[in-house]
């Protein structure tokens, strides 16, 4: 089943709220690592683009298992979406997603031939979501404390 139009539209609601995500790929020796990575783009079906090191370990990971899964946090919501990543060598598009937070990490700019791009291509996506944002989230951990009621919240699992 493919995502429906609401679905896709809360997915992007979503993924406005984060900056940072937690990429998880898989090492030769199958361990599994997470890389701290700053989401540049969002694509309308999940897909992400970020900028990175050509000789980072992420890229090597997903050349050898391009399965991926990406995490996401804050105070009252919470996103994982699954996907496969690939290595992609667009100058243009790198140029496009250049910002002056990059150059701290990729000092040389754009122009540096040891910055690529990696495009996870979304598969499905699973959130958690508490109603009311932090005050409300703290107020039914307490009334679940208190009452033993189960908290309350979204959760929705679907396929892109």
């Amino acid at each position: 089943m493919n995502a429906t139009p609401e679905e896709l539209e809360k997915l992007n609601d979503l993924l406005g709220d984060f900056r940072f995500a937690m990429v998880t790929t898989r090492a030769a020796d199958g361990k599994l690592t997470a890389h701290p990575l700053t989401v540049q783009e969002r694509e309308f079906d999940g897909d992400l683009w970020f900028v990175i090191n050509r000789h980072a370990s992420t890229v090597e990971h997903i050349q050898r298992d391009p399965a991926v899964g990406i995490a996401f946090s804050s105070s009252d919501s919470w996103l994982s979406i699954a996907g496969h990543g690939r290595v992609v060598d667009d100058r243009a598009k790198l140029q496009q997603l250049w910002n002056p937070a990059l150059e701290a990490w990729f000092p040389e700019g754009p122009g540096d031939d040891d910055v690529t791009l990696l495009k996870v291509e979304a598969e499905s996506a699973e959130y958690w979501d508490s109603p009311g944002g932090k005050v409300a989230s703290i107020v039914a951990f307490v009334k679940q404390k208190v009452t033993g009621e189960r908290l309350e919240g979204d959760n929705e699992d679907f396929t892109l």
